[in-house]
């Protein structure tokens, strides 16, 4: 029997008992679009992962002197945690003087953050991301104004009170009215307004526009770090090369600043998005791993009714076998008649289950933060995979039907 006739009687077949393909297809159906829904949102957040948080709270061609890592993946012994609490703090004037031996076209700004309270005569007290820093650090950063200006150097080395404040802020606390000029009081400590950042939007649900940018000398640096420290230095480069040698040249003054030995490991730490993204590739194959095992279950239970099913409809069918291979059809055209049949139905329940599981993702990524994006090797994949369940369910059922004796099954009621 041709394939493509097998196909076309396997399809017949389905029409005519469409109750028992439904359920027979249930159990694929399931299996593959749980299965698409978790590939979805672990390949979501991989791209969420290196687009935007890389991209925009990292930074690209960018890395960040620091103390010690601003974040921790992975398990962190109790003894790496004193030997980070243990490093010297970093002043500006090692700043300044990193600033001083990096390459030609690299940007550097001092960056101070933690939580203050703010607070002005239009609204309630509430928590702002408040940042101490430099002017090149809109550059840095990519900031565009929508009104206003950043301040100056000027203003950094009188250590004025001036904030450039976000979309969130500057709606919170100055409602339906024009912020510029205002003041915004930041722990007690008043500040004027003289400009406002165009909207950032969010990341993993948090709002990256509920933050206040001020000189690191206002003020602000005194709530921030009383001790006259930075948390870092973020410097960065036209392009990985010059990233490179950016680092290189950072570590090598940090290390003659402190007097290390060649033997001494780094008492600092030369932060960048690689670091964070190398984790979770390793947690990316975690996720897809214990997240198939649920569907790898479903597509099980679906090749078991499959089977069942198709044992059935051999019995049902017991005389038309007969009269098929009475009129001259061979033991592989009936074997391949019942296969391409199971086949066909995983085939069905798989494109269903694909739907379904791009429309549950979907669903995910419109009602949660957890970012969704359906790939196309995932929608091949789990094709081939409803073909394969089909095909491996089928195989006792059709062979079972293939060695029947046309004589005995022509006698069968």
């Amino acid at each position: 029997m041709p394939f493509f006739e097998a196909i076309k009687l396997a399809l017949s077949q389905i029409r005519v008992q469409k109750l028992k393909s439904f359920f027979t297809l249930l159990g694929v159906m399931i299996g593959v679009m749980f299965l698409i829904a978790v590939v979805s949102i672990v390949e979501g957040m991989s791209r969420y992962m290196t687009e935007e948080f890389a991209g925009r709270i990292l930074g690209v061609n960018q890395f960040t002197l620091r103390r010690s890592p601003n974040m921790q993946f992975g398990d962190v012994s109790e003894e790496t945690w004193r030997a980070w609490a243990r490093r010297p703090r970093i002043y500006p004037p090692e700043a300044k003087q990193v600033r001083d031996a990096l390459p030609s076209g690299t940007h550097a700004a001092i960056e101070n953050i933690n939580f203050l309270t703010a607070e002005s005569v239009f609204a309630r007290p509430r928590q702002v991301m408040s940042v101490g820093t430099e002017p090149e650090y809109f550059d840095i950063k990519k900031y565009r104004l929508t009104s206003g200006r950043a301040f100056s150097e000027q203003e950094v080395l009188r250590g004025s009170p001036v904030v450039v404040i976000g979309v969130d802020v500057a709606e919170h606390f100055f409602p339906n009215l024009d912020p510029l000029g205002r003041e915004l009081r930041i722990v007690g400590q008043p500040f004027q307004v003289i400009g406002v950042l165009e909207k950032q939007g969010s990341l993993f649900g948090f709002s990256l526009d509920r933050f206040a940018i001020a000189p690191y000398t206002s003020p602000i640096g005194n709530h921030i770090n009383p001790r006259g420290d930075i948390d870092g230095l973020v410097v960065q480069a036209m392009d990985e090369v010059v990233l490179g040698d950016a680092m290189e040249e950072t570590r090598g003054v940090m290390r003659s600043i402190r007097r290390l030995q060649p033997s001494d490991p780094d008492n600092f730490e030369l932060e960048t998005s690689a670091g964070a993204l190398s984790f979770f590739a390793q947690l990316k194959g975690k996720l897809v791993v214990f997240g198939t095992a649920l569907p790898a279950i479903g597509l099980i239970v679906g090749a078991l009714v499959i089977m069942n099913i198709m044992l059935v409809a051999v019995a049902e069918r017991t005389r038309e076998i007969g009269i098929r291979k009475a009129l001259g059809a061979r033991r592989r055209d009936i074997m391949r008649q019942f296969l391409v049949e199971a086949a066909t139905l995983s085939l069905f329940g798989a494109a269903i289950g694909i739907v379904l599981g791009a429309a549950m993702a979907k669903l995910i990524a419109a009602t949660t933060p957890l970012p969704a994006a359906v790939a196309l090797w995932s929608v091949i994949a789990a094709l081939a995979v409803g073909a394969g369940v089909g095909i491996v369910a089928g195989i006792y059922p059709a062979n079972r039907a293939a060695r029947m004796d046309p004589i005995l099954a022509l006698r069968q009621e």
